[in-house]
């Protein structure tokens, strides 16, 4: 009957970079985005303020 020997150093640094994994998951779930969703979102704001752009009238205000 002889128990398996855990060495506590290692067990703790494991234990600590398993949390910082599960840590960082979440902020990747929260706040990351894919390069795509990045591209796609500054792509339909440019199309955006084209189509605002074109949409404006010209005028003349010099008192006329």
């Amino acid at each position: 009957m002889s128990a398996e020997i855990i060495n506590l150093r290692q067990f703790r640094k494991k234990q600590a970079r398993s949390e910082k994994e599960k840590q960082a998951e979440q902020n990747r779930i929260s706040f990351g985005r894919t390069m795509t969703e990045k591209q796609l979102t500054r792509s339909l704001n440019d199309k955006a303020d084209k189509a605002h752009r074109d949409g404006r009238i010209e005028t003349d205000d010099d008192g006329a």
